[in-house]
């Protein structure tokens, strides 16, 4: 029975391994360029200024 405990956790590490590929492959192909970075900071500081109350 001891050889079924080793097959099941080598499969559980293969589905671990394979769920951290999935993820570094997603967060790869999610990740903004540089200039896309650039315009969302832009779009974001411009409507922090425009929201701020005069004093």
């Amino acid at each position: 029975m001891r050889w079924w405990k080793i097959l099941g956790l080598a499969a559980f590490a293969g589905v671990a391994a394979t769920g951290v590929v999935i993820a570094r492959a997603e967060r790869r192909r999610r990740a903004y360029t540089p200039e896309e970075i650039r315009t969302r900071l832009r779009a974001r500081h411009a409507e922090a200024v425009a929201a701020q109350p005069l004093r």
